[in-house]
């Protein structure tokens, strides 16, 4: 079971910002903006590389609820990124697919 899957089940705490019954929010522990914020799906899915065609509609659910849930904390207006971290290089750390959503600061280009 992923850390991920434990903080769905409440196993874990979080600071819990969004929830359905496909994605949950939550507040990152080691945040890296101002507003850093996880979504994750419910149903784990390793990474975006893993992802079948058979996930389609949860990863159209998955970033849609994104840019709801940095609607709802106020990134709208001046902008927000969204990061979905792919292998080691790419700097997964954890092997659940999930969305980072980062914004109250301007970010830079290119990143990292």
């Amino acid at each position: 079971m992923t850390l991920f899957e434990k903080i769905a089940s409440r196993e874990i705490p979080a600071q819990i910002v969004y929830e359905d019954d496909q994605v949950l929010a939550f507040h990152d522990i080691h945040p890296q903006a101002p507003v850093h914020v996880l979504i994750v799906p419910k149903r784990p899915i390793a990474r975006i590389a893993a992802a079948s065609p058979a996930d389609h509609a949860l990863l159209g659910h998955l970033l849609l609820k994104a840019a709801e849930v940095a609607r709802s904390l106020g990134l709208s207006e001046g902008g927000y990124r969204l990061v979905i971290n792919n292998g080691k290089n790419g700097g997964e750390s954890v092997p659940h697919l999930h969305c980072h959503i980062l914004g109250g600061r301007p970010m830079l280009w290119p990143p990292g």
